[in-house]
């Protein structure tokens, strides 16, 4: 039974190791969906910026 604690932690540490690959690529893949959007869709994009531009402004820190 003790030695197979050593086991399940390289086990967990793999797992982390590749949810953070996984979430890196979705990240990757989320931007370039927004960057692709933004080219295709213009005045969308620049309407998103000054809302947030907007919201950022008027946001009480």
């Amino acid at each position: 039974m003790p030695d197979q604690e050593p086991d399940r932690d390289r086990k967990a540490s793999e797992t982390e190791a590749e949810r953070r690959r996984r979430r890196a690529v979705f990240l990757r893949e989320l931007t370039e969906a927004r960057e692709l959007r933004d080219r295709v869709q213009p005045r969308r994009a620049k309407t998103a910026r000054l809302r947030h531009a907007m919201r950022m402004r008027t946001f009480r820190w």
